[in-house]
């Protein structure tokens, strides 16, 4: 599925820019995204979380995985998954955009067709977590509407990670 000029709103402006395409984790192309995250993650903070997604969670009903292209080169991926049904939560996950791509809105345009592919499905609400060094994804979060939360991952390091939720019924 591929973004167009009808799609979800603040993807208009963009949607000549960037195109959003569903995949499967083990897509080739979100394969190599995934794997470059993961390399990034050991860089920045010396340990990541493993690579390997269950596709099972990404597709529907229980969420979605989408590459997003510039022209014609994989710039970024970035999935959801439920979370808890009851309270209509869904987790961001694995949001990464290439360096070469970092500046010009494939971040917000992938968060923003998350957060609208999670609504459609029946979400309220959107949680995420990522490192206090990410500053880009800090300021992406921030500059989407996420507010800080207490950890919901057990056993997370508060002095490393940050998590964030949203209502995505605004």
């Amino acid at each position: 599925m591929s973004t167009t000029p009808g799609g979800p709103p603040g993807l208009a402006g963009s949607a000549a820019q960037f195109r959003i395409v569903q995949r499967l984790p083990s897509d080739p192309d979100a394969a190599r995204l995934l794997h470059a995250f993961h390399s990034e993650q050991v860089d920045r903070y010396g340990f990541a979380d493993p690579v390997d997604l269950s596709p099972g969670e990404y597709t529907a009903p229980n969420g979605a995985f989408a590459v997003v292209y510039q022209g014609a080169t994989a710039a970024g991926c970035g999935g959801y998954r439920w979370f808890d049904h009851i309270t209509h939560t869904v987790e961001i996950k694995r949001l990464y955009i290439v360096p070469a791509s970092r500046g010009y809105g494939a971040g917000r345009t992938l968060l923003t067709w998350l957060e609208h592919h999670a609504a459609q499905a029946g979400a309220q609400r959107a949680i995420l977590e990522t490192g206090v060094r990410n500053t880009a994804a800090l300021n992406l979060f921030a500059g989407a509407g996420y507010r800080p939360v207490d950890s919901y991952v057990k056993g997370r390091d508060p002095k490393i990670n940050r998590a964030f939720a949203r209502s995505l019924t605004n």
